[in-house]
């Protein structure tokens, strides 16, 4: 193999391995095994684990958030949007199985970038400018849309991972419900939300 093809198999044989056996359950060994190599070739392309787990995890990110700009990136109602970016995150959801169980993964100690969490940061900061836009024509405060922004995303991806191990409906049946959850819910939004049945300090 070339260098680049050597490179791209530790890349393939470390994210299947990452996706079944999570970062901690995966070792230096296994992965030169499944690969054919010695270690020295692994430390040699990436450093070591954390460096491959880091290729990995990058390259998902920007897989999912390809989909998701390309969603969102198209002219439409606010609705439409919505349910496109729904859409593009189950489609990846279910062609991209194993990144999406490494996405979902905690990411190993000392990394900065890659934690599910960020990654749903990254995604929301795109859903922000819809959301404010829509809040402005129905007179509400476009500063908390950030704020919406990130519990719409994980009102998505959370049910997601629920899609994935069980698949007991269809992915637009998934994502039909979502949207009936978010749509109606941001529609019928107070101006001013306070908590009914918790008494005041």
């Amino acid at each position: 193999m070339t260098g680049p093809q050597r490179r791209q198999q530790l890349i393939e044989v470390g994210r299947a391995l990452f996706a079944e056996r999570g970062f901690e359950g995966t070792t230096v060994e296994e992965i030169a095994a499944s690969a054919g190599v010695s270690k020295p070739v692994l430390y040699e392309h990436f450093g070591g684990k954390e460096g491959l787990y880091a290729v990995v995890v990058d390259r998902e990110i920007q897989a999912l958030l390809g989909h998701i700009t390309e969603a969102l990136a198209k002219p439409g109602h606010a609705r439409a949007l919505l349910e496109a970016a729904a859409l593009a995150l189950l489609d990846y959801i279910e062609t991209s199985t194993d990144g999406f169980r490494i996405l979902v993964r905690d990411s190993p100690p000392g990394q900065a970038t890659g934690t599910f969490a960020s990654l749903i940061s990254d995604i929301a900061s795109q859903v922000e400018h819809i959301l404010a836009a829509e809040f402005k024509r129905q007179k509400l405060d476009p500063k908390t849309a950030p704020l919406y922004a990130q519990m719409l995303v994980g009102m998505v991806a959370i049910p997601g991972g629920w899609w994935l191990d069980s698949r007991r409906m269809k992915k637009e049946d998934v994502a039909a419900h979502l949207v009936n959850l978010a749509w109606n819910g941001l529609s019928g939004m107070e101006a001013k939300p306070v908590l009914r049945t918790v008494p005041k300090p």
